[in-house]
C-alpha cells in the first residue's frame, strides 16, 4: 500500500509546490487563474508529447488528480478518439474522457453551495 502512496504524494506535492512557487515568486502578475490555465495547458501539451505518461505511471493519482492531470486526460482522450473515429474524434474524445470528473465537480459544487452559507 505504501509503495503506491509515497510516489503519489511526492509527485502530487511537487506539482503543487511548482504552482505555489509560481504564484509566490511572480506576485501580482501570476494569479491562480494563470496557474489553472498553465497547468491544464501544460498537462495537455506534455500528454500529447508523451512526457506526462511516465509521470502518471510513477505517481498514479498524484499525477492525475492535479490540474495538469486534467489536461493530460483531455489530450489522451482526444488522441484515442482520433485513432478510433478519425479527425472528428478530436472534438469529442477529450470531453468523453473527462465527463465523469466534470460531472462530479458540478454535482459536489452544487451540494456545497446548498449546504453552506457563503461569507460576506
Amino acid at each position: 500500500m505504501f509503495e503506491m502512496i509515497i510516489p503519489a504524494f511526492i509527485v502530487g506535492g511537487t506539482i503543487c509546490v511548482i504552482g505555489q512557487l509560481l504564484m509566490d515568486l511572480t506576485k501580482p502578475t501570476f494569479t491562480p487563474a494563470h496557474v489553472l490555465v498553465s497547468f491544464v495547458s501544460g498537462g495537455a501539451i506534455l500528454g500529447a508529447l508523451g512526457v506526462y505518461e511516465p509521470l502518471v505511471k510513477i505517481g498514479g493519482a498524484g499525477a492525475t488528480i492535479p490540474l495538469s492531470g486534467f489536461g493530460y486526460t483531455l489530450a489522451k482522450g482526444a488522441m484515442e478518439a482520433v485513432e478510433k473515429r478519425g479527425i472528428l474524434g478530436a472534438f469529442s474524445g477529450g470531453v468523453e474522457a473527462t465527463a465523469v470528473g466534470i460531472a462530479a465537480a458540478v454535482f459536489f459544487g452544487y451540494i456545497m453551495s446548498v449546504a453552506f452559507k457563503p461569507k460576506g
